[in-house]
């Protein structure tokens, strides 16, 4: 079974604009604008029967469509950076709707019987993994682009992705898209069974 995690779709003008932010820093192992997404819940390696309830709790979600944008950057590791992000900001008047989604996914995981996640939610999209890249040199990188600012857009949909073993970055497969929706809305869903 492939790992798999949930996250939103960036439009393609927006991964342009991101692209745009590439190169500069040595030691980054950009990802492909193809593979830029936002994470909600991260599964990992899981077994079939574990997936498909997973699935099936996806189908459950209701939540509002928001809009968001992408906003600043930044890094994890301090001292030994590991990764360049790109940060996530919500409309004002969307406030809290990410943060309900993506409870509703840890909800979803927790049901198909997966442990709780500890790290507390950030969302964020991944520019790049850093290797062997001098903290000075990073200070630079964010110094000259640390202002970017992207267009809002509205989410109207998750997906269910899956990765195959790598060194990180992609490729990512979207298994499942999964609409929007407030509560009492037609979930739109087939007929047919779904499958991973």
């Amino acid at each position: 079974m492939p790992r798999l995690f949930t996250g939103l779709e960036i439009p393609l003008d927006e991964a342009a604009r991101l692209q745009s932010l590439t190169g500069g820093l040595e030691g980054a192992r950009w990802i492909d604008p193809m593979n830029y997404h936002i994470t909600l819940r991260f599964l990992g390696d899981i077994d079939e029967p574990t997936a498909m309830t997973f699935l099936h709790r996806l189908y459950e979600v209701e939540a509002r469509p928001f809009r968001l944008r992408l906003s600043g950057l930044g890094s994890f590791g301090h001292g030994k950076p590991r990764a360049l992000w790109a940060g996530v900001e919500v409309m004002q008047e969307d406030d809290g709707a990410l943060t309900a989604l993506q409870k509703a996914h840890e909800r979803a995981a927790q049901a198909a019987g997966l442990a709780p996640e500890r790290r507390k939610f950030t969302p964020h999209l991944t520019l790049a993994r850093l290797k062997g890249t001098r903290p000075e040199m990073l200070a630079r990188y964010l110094e000259a682009h640390g202002g970017f600012q992207g267009a809002f857009f509205e989410v109207r949909s998750f997906a269910l992705f899956s990765s195959r073993p790598s060194m990180g970055g992609g490729p990512y497969l979207i298994e499942q898209l999964f609409p929007l929706r407030e509560a009492g809305e037609d979930e739109g869903v087939p007929g047919e069974e779904p499958s991973l």
